[in-house]
């Protein structure tokens, strides 16, 4: 199972990250909740960018291009696969930095991927 780091993570059951924190942990997976409300989601507290997470396989993106740049850093440091841009967080210059260093992008939606066994 993959240790997933959640970029937006939020204790309200209306967005698209607190069911992918639910799906996640119903597929097997463990999870890090990255955000900036705090709370918990899926039984996980909600944690700043502080932390460095380095079991991390992959990082999935629920934040917009404009909120990223504050971690790039953050991002890198945790060394993950890969990481997922869900739909609306696509960031050609956030691809640009991963893959210079050797991490696989996708424009995907962990929610389908999940759904369809292909994560």
């Amino acid at each position: 199972m993959k240790n997933t780091l959640i970029i937006g993570a939020t204790p309200n059951p209306a967005r698209y990250a607190y069911r992918a924190a639910h799906m996640l942990k119903s597929k097997g997976h463990s999870i890090v909740n990255i955000g900036i409300k705090s709370g918990e989601v899926a039984g996980v507290s909600i944690e700043k960018p502080a932390d460095i997470h380095e079991d991390v396989d992959t990082v999935t993106l629920y934040i917009g291009p404009a909120l990223q740049a504050g971690y790039f850093d953050y991002i890198l440091e945790t060394h993950p696969k890969r990481v997922i841009f869900n739909p609306g967080t696509e960031n050609d210059e956030l691809k640009s930095v991963l893959r210079a260093n050797g991490i696989e992008t996708m424009n995907a939606c962990t929610l389908v991927l999940l759904a369809t066994d292909q994560y």
